[in-house]
């Protein structure tokens, strides 16, 4: 096993080893390479290199600066249309934050879909982060850039190596990439069972069962291929079709056997839906919906019931969409669901889920009201009449301003390119939008404010959140639909902490721990996740803003393996690196 290890391209951080208490917890299944390590419970806590800065009590508005061309991010989506319309073009695609280098500097993945024909079609794309605000093609010969035509990407260490590998979604055979530390990859598609090869979009990594091996779950859309692909629309303009013509693909959920390989166990785990003829999945997130420590699946479903899957402790689960609210809106419909953002957004210590959909529909707030039950109070939080003439597909909830509280990101675009002709009201690209919560969980829409680029209108897809200079604030990751990429970087100010944790027992990701952190009067928590959004993926640190805090009193790590530690005193305007207890 390979230690955790940094590489840095500047002097290298001061580090400081400190002895604290930890609350032993039950462990579930611990695993061979833990097996062996002397038991001591150490917390080491990184100081990262940042900007320097001076919080202000005085609340400043959200702003950010579009940085794509300046920073070095060149990356144009295509989908290959020649005029057909099939459906897999207007879907893709997704991308995301990841560290594959180990370096402390969030690089960045996007995906490719391309022509219709194997031969020629262009790869992924890897951009390694320089730390001086630009990023840099990482080479194809490192074996990052797939060929596939792709969808969706998510990433984590699934074989507890020290280093991020990356699974990507495609129509077609998925692929597996192994980071073999060296700062290349190696395509384990085949050997580790997970070359799923239906149209998938977004998938997730969780440690399911507790055993410190992260299991896999992927979210399939429908039975379509080239053959049976349908004509829709106006003979000499025709259009993407509605996904009811189409039946919907099965999801895959892999359990990880800890040997490099994974099997497919959805039936035998429970995560078979109760209404076989439901799915069309697009969106996909592990979260704690009942705060008991294990991860349960939220799956968003295109014009069908949602999915919920409680995990009941031992990775095994069981369907309770129509129970806990969640399958439908407050009207009882189905919706078109595409991503999924989920946070406590009114900070009472329970994990709130946000799902886009199509116009004349809304983006819809389902608010946990704990004991397993959700309620719809989009309209009451605000998010109703601004979503109703969009199309979302990426949604993420992050503290964008550092005020403590979680507010809202929406990547717009419509599936129908010639939509204007049938409703001029409606049109393809749309502004994408940023709302902002009060701190009682209502959202009010900002987007006239934060920038020039939330007043051009595009064909938005995935998005990602990350701090990509690591100044701590919030930058945004747009991928978009046969159009650039685009990146914005946060200019907001306020006092923050951030925390990445990295597992010994558990999964080194430490995917589905929970961080609480108590500054002043506020209570915050933030769970460890690997996808959500919109196929792709936004950066595991832990970020929390503290308005004009300079420190928080306490902060507690429950481990998805059993275990709790508390810290004390701990300083802001920091990355604090916390390894779970030996």
């Amino acid at each position: 096993m390979m230690p955790f290890r940094v590489t840095a391209r500047r002097p290298p951080p001061r580090v400081t080893q400190l002895s604290l208490p930890v609350e032993e917890g039950t462990a579930r299944g611990p695993t061979a390479f833990c097996q062996s390590a002397a038991a001591s419970a150490l917390v080491m806590l990184q100081l990262l290199p940042i900007a320097a800065q001076t919080p202000d009590s005085t609340p400043t508005p959200v702003h950010f600066l579009e940085s794509t061309s300046q920073s070095g991010l060149d990356f144009r989506h295509r989908h290959g249309g020649m005029g057909r319309k099939f459906l897999i073009e207007t879907m893709g695609s997704g991308g995301g934050f990841l560290d594959f280098d180990n370096d402390g500097w969030i690089d960045i993945y996007l995906v490719q879909s391309g022509s219709h024909q194997p031969q020629g079609r262009e790869a992924n794309q890897l951009y390694r982060n320089r730390a001086d605000g630009t990023f840099e093609r990482v080479r194809d010969a490192a074996g990052a850039s797939d060929t596939g035509y792709g969808m969706g990407c998510t990433f984590a260490d699934y074989d507890n190596d020290g280093w991020t590998d990356i699974y990507i979604t495609n129509f077609g055979p998925n692929v597996l990439l192994r980071n073999r530390g060296n700062g290349t990859f190696e395509d384990v598609s085949q050997k580790s069972g997970t070359d799923d090869p239906r149209w998938s979009v977004s998938a997730a990594f969780a440690d399911v069962n507790g055993d410190g091996w992260l299991d896999l779950y992927v979210a399939n859309y429908l039975k379509f291929d080239y053959a049976n692909h349908v004509e829709c629309g106006d003979k000499d303009d025709p259009s993407y079709c509605h996904p009811d013509v189409y039946p919907a693909a099965p999801n895959s959920f892999y359990l990880n056997q800890g040997d490099g390989t994974f099997r497919e166990a959805s039936a035998s785990q429970g995560l078979k839906p109760l209404n076989p003829a439901s799915g069309k999945s697009l969106g996909v997130i592990f979260f704690d919906m009942e705060g008991d420590g294990d991860s349960d699946l939220y799956v968003a479903n295109d014009s069908t019931a949602n999915f919920l899957f409680e995990n009941l402790g031992s990775g095994r689960f069981r369907d309770v969409s129509t129970f806990s609210g969640t399958a439908y809106n407050l009207d009882g419909k189905t919706e078109a669901g595409m991503g999924i953002a989920a946070g406590d957004i009114n900070r009472d210590g329970r994990i709130d889920l946000v799902v886009t959909h199509l116009d004349f529909e809304t983006n819809t707030l389902y608010l946990n009201e704990g004991a397993g039950f959700f309620t719809d109070h989009t309209d009451r939080t605000g998010l109703g009449g601004p979503s109703k003439s969009m199309v979302g597909f990426g949604v993420n909830l992050e503290d964008f301003d550092n005020d403590g509280d979680l507010d809202l990101f929406v990547a717009n675009g419509h599936v129908i390119d010639n939509i204007a002709r049938e409703n001029p009201s409606l049109s393809h690209a749309q502004p994408d939008q940023l709302f902002l919560n009060d701190g009682s969980g209502r959202f009010k829409e900002i987007s006239s404010q934060a920038g020039g680029y939330f007043q051009r209108p595009t064909v938005s897809r995935g998005s990602a959140v990350g701090d990509i200079d690591n100044d701590g604030d919030l930058d945004l990751l747009i991928s978009a639909n046969n159009q650039p990429a685009a990146l914005l970087k946060n200019q907001s100010g306020g006092s923050w902490i951030r925390f990445q944790l990295r597992g010994r027992h558990c999964n080194r990701d430490g995917i589905g721990a929970k961080v609480r952190v108590q500054a002043g009067d506020l209570r915050l928590q933030r769970e460890v996740r690997s996808a959500s959004s919109y196929a792709g993926q936004s950066d595991t640190r832990l970020h929390f803003g503290l308005g004009s805090l300079q420190k928080a009193e306490k902060v507690e790590v429950r481990w998805p393996c059993g275990k709790k530690q508390v810290m004390t005193a701990l300083d802001a305007n920091r990355l604090h690196r916390i390894q779970e207890p030996r």
